[in-house]
């Protein structure tokens, strides 16, 4: 071979070189399909997505059935019911979800077979959305299951078009979707299943709680007996906190603006407390996408 030969194979094959390194992975929607069968092949996303559903039908029809002797009974008000104890269920399915990877020692493989981490968890998130929203949507057919026998027994059908029935229902099947990424959020930014379980059950369920008996028992015998009911304009500090935490203003969703809002509290709305919602949704997916980016994955 002549020298002018294997200086032209020599550039060739330097030219060639860059190339395979600015490889940019799988594409998004490969992706999202990877992500969607992981997660749909976990037993754990199976028994949670039928607990989840299970526990929406048996309090909602227990619920409807403690009422159903009301003179101004409506079926549609017990449907709300369900979903305030299945968004649980949801909740730790979007948690397993984020740390899944973590737990297993996946994610290794992974971040090596697709080097852009943000782009990753931008197919975790859809793919959790996903089946998120099959298992909202069953839950929410659940609640409606759990009504029929009580409305019956008073000769009452379900009117699901009209009313304020559609407005519940969409608003129960989002409320059971945002619970899903908001564990996937908590879960991808801690990346440890049980802290990361423990953070969200705190934040949704724990938090008001305490925050309410906290203030209870730091107020004085004196303050409570002269306590008296808020007036229209009057705001109560810790009503107003826990209104804006995401369990409250998720659960706002699932009325109307009828309704009315807590005692003391900011009236948001079904949209506002959307909107409240979808911000606690979006701090712990922006955490855990900065932290990929930024730190090394252990």
């Amino acid at each position: 071979m002549s020298a002018a030969s294997a200086s032209a194979a020599s550039a060739q094959s330097a030219t060639r070189a860059p190339a395979a390194t600015t490889r940019r992975g799988p594409t998004l929607p490969r992706l999202v399909a990877s992500e969607w069968t992981k997660l749909v092949s976990l037993r754990s996303t199976l028994w949670t997505a039928a607990v989840t559903v299970a526990v929406a039908f048996t309090v909602t029809y227990l619920s409807a059935n403690a009422s159903s002797g009301d003179p101004g009974f409506d079926p549609a008000r017990s449907l709300p019911d369900g979903v305030a104890l299945s968004q649980l269920g949801t909740l730790v399915l979007g948690v397993l979800a984020g740390t899944a990877d973590f737990r297993t020692g996946a994610f290794r493989s992974t971040f090596t077979a697709a080097p852009r981490r943000g782009r990753v968890l931008a197919a975790r998130t859809l793919a959790t959305a996903g089946v998120g929203a099959v298992v909202a949507l069953l839950a929410v057919v659940a609640t409606v299951l759990g009504v029929v026998p009580a409305a019956r027994s008073r000769d009452m059908s379900v009117d699901l078009a009209g009313g304020s029935a559609p407005q519940v229902l969409l608003g129960s099947w989002l409320m059971l979707l945002g619970m899903a990424l908001l564990g996937l959020g908590i879960g991808s930014l801690l990346r440890r299943t049980v802290p990361a379980m423990v953070a969200a059950l705190a934040l949704v369920f724990v938090l008001p709680v305490g925050i309410s008996l906290g203030a209870e028992m730091a107020m004085s015998p004196t303050e409570m007996m002269a306590e008296s009911p808020a007036g229209p304009a009057s705001l109560d500090p810790v009503s107003t906190v826990t209104a804006f935490l995401p369990g409250d203003a998720a659960f706002r969703m699932t009325t109307t603006a009828d309704d009315g809002g807590v005692d003391g509290a900011p009236d948001l709305g079904p949209w506002g407390g959307g909107l409240v919602f979808a911000a606690w949704i979006v701090l712990p997916l922006a955490g855990a996408t900065l932290r990929l980016r930024t730190r090394d994955v252990t």
